[in-house]
């Protein structure tokens, strides 16, 4: 079936959000309220290139005009937290579904993305930092997503550096479980006034585009951690990772620990997928035993020799071959469309920029967790890409190792003057 011009390529549904709860402020607490400053401020801030919501007002005309329209919006995003009542037409969302496969097989494989009104996210904007003011943010040290001074660096380097850490000790070994939930985010109900419906759960996930949905997922997500102390759960967003340190082959705190996570989706209306949640198990000792699989919902774990976690390939015996070999031939893909460029008569200059937005970035990717440890042949492989770069360019790249270097000292700079961050005494 062809489209016809001027349709979009994906089908878009427009929905529209029932009317909000109406709870004044109880008496002697004063409403928040929003300056013009700060309003004038998070227009000025806009994106003009992102897609305007379904009212079509872009952001570069709320960019432009944000001196003549700081007045206006100040009054109707105050009135609105006076009354706790959003209006309706900043509630429309347009919901375009994304293909997350190139083959798509059912509704699973697509993710909708909500366009919301340009407008309703500078007020989510300015609610959202007036969260952040009230919150305390360290209540939750290992969930490292939509946090300043976090990455998923610092998940992956929390990870492997708890497994290197514990299998220094005697009779010891590591048990790895990455989670993946079906569809987080997807329990949802509809509240008018004190009258809540039963939830649903959608068979596509909830849209994206709302600039809360990520603080308040990990606000209510805060106290999935773990019970024991020979146990560690670091999450990125929904990308959630168990690490047992196994100890003269006793597992029992481990397998609780799986059951205590498994409880606690239940009662917060998340279903761990089995299929897709995987398991690897480190274990350098010599006559190891073969543990016993782990069961989630009466389904054994499938165990896994490495797993893609955060874009990093981690293997089971804690070498990064795999993970380079992905990179460098993912680089290497990337190399033809350089010299496409040059073909093209593309000045140095404008390949350089190609290379380090296009081919570096690659090559890069989170190389503080991985660079270090990687074998001799391994780094030489990825200067080769560097130098068939250079070749092409006709100049002086920086090499994997500057950068490693580079990125390193940064990095540790920034951990050093964060005294919340998890990694801040090992520095």
């Amino acid at each position: 079936m062809h489209n016809a011009p001027g349709t979009p390529l994906y089908p878009t549904l427009s929905t529209t959000s029932t009317p909000a709860l109406m709870t004044p402020p109880p008496a002697g607490e004063e409403p928040l309220r929003v300056t013009a400053a700060e309003v004038r401020r998070t227009l000025q801030r806009i994106n003009p290139r992102k897609a305007a919501g379904p009212d079509n007002i872009s952001g570069r005309v709320l960019k432009g005009c944000a001196y003549q329209l700081t007045e206006v919006l100040t009054d109707i995003f105050n009135t609105s937290l006076q009354q706790a009542a959003v209006p309706t037409c900043l509630k429309t969302t347009t919901i375009i579904p994304i293909p997350k496969t190139p083959t798509v097989t059912g509704l699973n494989d697509y993710r909708p993305v909500a366009l919301t009104p340009i407008v309703m996210k500078c007020f989510e904007r300015l609610v959202m930092a007036h969260i952040k003011d009230c919150v305390d943010v360290t209540v939750d040290p290992h969930q490292y997503a939509y946090r300043k001074n976090r990455s998923t660096e610092d998940a992956i380097s929390s990870v492997v550096h708890t497994a290197l850490t514990h299998l220094e000790n005697k009779d010891s070994y590591v048990r790895l479980l990455f989670v993946d939930f079906t569809s987080a985010q997807t329990a949802v109900c509809v509240r008018i006034h004190d009258v809540s419906s039963s939830s649903i759960t959608l068979s596509t996930g909830s849209p994206q585009g709302c600039v809360l949905s990520p603080l308040l997922f990990t606000l209510l997500t805060h106290d999935c951690s773990a019970i024991h102390p020979s146990c560690l759960i670091v999450k990125f967003a929904d990308d959630t990772a168990v690490v047992g340190r196994i100890a003269n082959n006793d597992e029992s705190d481990y397998r609780q620990e799986v059951e205590h996570l498994e409880g606690w989706c239940r009662q917060n209306n998340l279903c761990i997928n089995v299929k897709k949640t995987k398991e690897m198990i480190v274990d350098f000792r010599r006559g190891r035993h073969l543990p016993s699989p782990l069961y989630i919902g009466g389904t054994a774990v499938e165990v896994v020799s490495s797993f893609r976690y955060l874009g990093v390939h981690i293997s089971d015996d804690l070498t990064w071959s795999k993970n380079t070999s992905c990179l460098i031939r993912k680089a290497h893909q990337r190399l033809y469309f350089l010299r496409r460029l040059r073909r093209a008569g593309m000045g140095s200059s404008v390949q350089n920029s190609f290379y380090r937005c296009v081919v570096e970035s690659v090559l890069s990717s989170c190389i503080i967790v991985w660079h270090g440890s990687c074998s001799a042949a391994e780094k030489k492989a990825l200067q080769r890409v560097v130098k068939a770069a250079q070749r092409t360019v006709g100049c002086s790249l920086p090499t994997t190792t500057d950068i490693y270097t580079s990125r390193c000292r940064k990095r540790a700079s920034c951990i050093m003057k964060d005294p919340t961050h998890t990694a801040h005494d090992t520095v």
